[in-house]
């Protein structure tokens, strides 16, 4: 089979299109074959070497946490799935990963694809979507009502955040810049700052119960931001952390995704019932990852970009 794999860690050159073995489901594994895959930040971050310590990779090793794809093989033990099934999962991250034609998931990492869910775009919505999910609900326990700042909301993760807080009735205040304005408004925003004009904490009108830090910021900024939260609030960050507590007994988290079937099944329910879109700007074929990886370092990747095999 083709797999995209790095030997070592360094830019987007290390990538390359290799012909590998095609995996053997061992006991408790689902051999998947893969529909699509996606591309996050977090890929080439690891690809780097920036978190070898935190994650040590065994190469080479295949990118790829986001899957989609249709079961090929079930592995001794494993109940529940059968070939031909529809299913998406988000993927250890230390594993070889979805940017190949097959790969091996562990079964109970699965989640079938409803009807009404296109079969390629699933695969934008794992690792982004939980991690939305998470950082609204389980760390930073949003209620109707209360006043939440997505910082970062033109980005994958935000856009889900700002559609799951809108439905949750939240007042959602986000970040976005002109070229991805619209989009947010759409989601349900009811208010979007353009961090391009003014910094954000100027133009914010906090304080806010909840803060969502989804961009990353240097130590002046992320400060400025941890001030907007309002006095025994959240700051629940995906990237930077504040340099100084912020006090008034605000709370700050420093989260890191974690896969749970139960909300990616039920954010699957909702993309297929239509109330929680997927947002996909490009489908390339599985080869040119290479160059999505190029354009994430030079920050000119137009948006949520999937690899199809």
């Amino acid at each position: 089979m083709k797999a995209v794999r790095y030997q070592q860690y360094g830019d987007h050159a290390v990538l390359t299109l290799d012909e590998v073995p095609t995996p053997v489901a061992g006991p408790g594994q689902v051999l998947v074959q893969v529909t699509a895959t996606s591309f996050n930040p977090a890929d080439a971050a690891i690809r780097a070497g920036y978190l070898r310590e935190l994650l040590p990779l065994r190469l080479p090793h295949t990118p790829g946490v986001d899957v989609s794809g249709t079961v090929a093989g079930t592995g001794e033990g494993v109940t529940g799935w059968a070939e031909g099934d529809q299913v998406a999962a988000f993927l250890p991250l230390h594993l070889p990963g979805a940017s190949a034609q097959y790969v091996l998931a562990p079964a109970e990492s699965l989640v079938a694809v409803p009807e009404g869910v296109d079969p390629v775009d699933a695969a934008a919505l794992p690792g982004p979507g939980l991690t939305a999910w998470q950082a609204l609900f389980e760390h930073g326990g949003l209620t109707a009502g209360q006043r939440v700042l997505i910082n970062g909301a033109g980005g994958a993760v935000g856009g889900y955040a700002v559609q799951l807080a809108h439905q949750a009735g939240a007042e959602v205040h986000a970040t976005a810049s002109p070229r991805s304005a619209d989009r947010v408004h759409a989601y349900g925003a009811d208010h979007v700052i353009d961090h391009t004009l003014t910094p954000v904490a100027d133009a914010a009108k906090g304080p806010f119960d909840l803060v969502v830090h989804l961009a990353s910021t240097g130590p002046e900024d992320t400060d400025a931001l941890a001030a907007l939260t309002a006095g025994g609030g959240l700051f629940v960050t995906a990237t930077t952390e504040p340099a100084t507590e912020p006090g008034r007994g605000v709370r700050v988290v420093r989260m890191a995704v974690r896969n749970d079937t139960d909300q990616l099944a039920d954010l699957l329910h909702r993309a297929a019932a239509g109330t929680l879109r997927l947002d996909v700007a490009e489908r390339r074929p599985l080869a040119e990852l290479p160059a999505v990886h190029a354009l994430a370092d030079s920050g000119t990747l137009p948006g949520k970009t999937l690899l199809i095999p």
